[in-house]
Parts: C-alpha cells; sequence; structure tokens
C-alpha cells in the first residue's frame, strides 16, 4: 500500500475504525487521512463499506470503535448535529429533500455552524437551475436539481470538510458533468472533500488520493501521480 503524501495540515485522520449495524461488522479497521484542501475519493464495489465510512464519521451507525479526528477534536462520541457544528457537512445518497418546502425554503433550513459559507446568491450563480426552481416544492425537482440542492445546502452552512455520498448515481451526463465542474471550483477555493463514487471516470480526474475498499477495509491507496501505472488494477478491483 502506498502511503500518503504529507501535503499539508491533516483535517481528517480515521484510525482503525469499525463500524456495526446491529450485529453486522460492517467495516473492520478502516485507516486513512485527508489534508486540507485535498480531495480524497472512497471507491470499491457495492457493500464494500464506503458510504458506512462517511457515515460513521458523522456518527449516523449504530456503533463504531476506533478513533476519528476532525480538526484536532476527537468525534466518535459526538451527536451528529456535534459534529455537523464542528464543520463537516454530510451530503448523503438519498439527498433528504423535504418534499414540502419550495428549493430556497430547503436551502435555507440548515443552520449556519461557521463562518465563510457561501451566500444565497453565490450558490444560485454556481447552480442556475436551482435560482429558476426557487419558488418549486421538492416533489417538483428533477434528480438532477435535487442533487445540486442537497450539495448547495452544506454549502451555505460554512462546512470545511465535505462528505459526498454518490452525487452522480442514476443522473444523466449533462448533470455529471455540471457536478464536475462545481467540485473543481470547490476544490480550487480550498474546500476539503471526501467523495464516494461509483463512477471511476468522473472520480478519476478530481481526486488526489483515491482509497479502495473491499469488505470494509482498505486494500489500496493510490496517489494522483501513480494513477496511471495503477490503472489496470484499480480497474480489476472495481469491476470496471
Amino acid at each position: 500500500m502506498s502511503a500518503a503524501i504529507d501535503t499539508g495540515n491533516e483535517l481528517l485522520r480515521i484510525t482503525d475504525l469499525h463500524a456495526f449495524y446491529g450485529e453486522s461488522h460492517v467495516l473492520h479497521g478502516i485507516d486513512l487521512r485527508v489534508d486540507e484542501g485535498e480531495l480524497v475519493t472512497l471507491l470499491g464495489r457495492n457493500g464494500a463499506g464506503r458510504s458506512t465510512t462517511l457515515k460513521s464519521v458523522m456518527g449516523l451507525v449504530g456503533r463504531r470503535s476506533g478513533s476519528v479526528m476532525f480538526n484536532g477534536t476527537e468525534v466518535t462520541g459526538l451527536a451528529p448535529h456535534r459534529i455537523s457544528r464542528l464543520g463537516v457537512g454530510f451530503c448523503p445518497e438519498e439527498r433528504g429533500i423535504f418534499a414540502g418546502l419550495t428549493t430556497e425554503e430547503n436551502l435555507l433550513l440548515p443552520p449556519l455552524v461557521r463562518s465563510g459559507g457561501m451566500s444565497v446568491d453565490e450558490i444560485y450563480t454556481l447552480f442556475p437551475n436551482l435560482y429558476e426552481r426557487r419558488a418549486s416544492p421538492g416533489t417538483r425537482l428533477s434528480g438532477g436539481e435535487q442533487q445540486m440542492l442537497a450539495m448547495a445546502r452544506i454549502l451555505r452552512t460554512g462546512a470545511r470538510l465535505l462528505l459526498l455520498d454518490e452525487i452522480t448515481e442514476g443522473l444523466a451526463p449533462v448533470i455529471v458533468k455540471k457536478l464536475g465542474e462545481v467540485i473543481r471550483l470547490l476544490k480550487g477555493r480550498g474546500y476539503t472533500i471526501v467523495l464516494v463514487e461509483q463512477n471511476f471516470r468522473f472520480a478519476a480526474p478530481l481526486a488526489d488520493r483515491h482509497y479502495v475498499l473491499e469488505h470494509g477495509r482498505i486494500v489500496a491507496t493510490v496517489r494522483k501521480d501513480e494513477l496511471a501505472a495503477k490503472t489496470g488494477m484499480l480497474h480489476e478491483l472495481l469491476g470496471v
């Protein structure tokens, strides 16, 4: 396994993380780090434990052990809302849009957790579709618009670490391309991003480092500068 490059200030450190749903032991000792300003992907087949890793960071699993350090603070004993208020934004695969609220009401719902979040005007510039649909109820939004809204909500809060779970799942290629452009822009602005992604072709050019999971364990770590040499191995592990 390749060692991570020390590229800056460490923002997230996961050490020997185990996670359980009831009696099911899903994560078996995950170790990873994410430096400030990095974009890291969690790759793997369905059921590998990628989404559970994000949920474990947020405290959204039945039981967990090991250590999750965010910006020097141990968070494994904290409730999810406390973790969010430290500056961690979670965009779940199911998006969590409130159907009875308008786009703008959904956008304004989460509290601000720290300064530096995007203004509503900045978000509408980033996602013009949301501006056009700002008065539409959540039920009227397309899948792509719902995904944009789910991301936009956490950008407004001031979160500095973005945990993005399967944001391209089931979306049209034009929307996937737009989301890729947004992620590049966010990375350029200094956001730190952990991206769970099934679409390797989408994830490959975005990430500084890829972690590959199998059966709740990290089985490979590939840096950006190793990608060309290790693409064949990644395709084999991912079944691409």
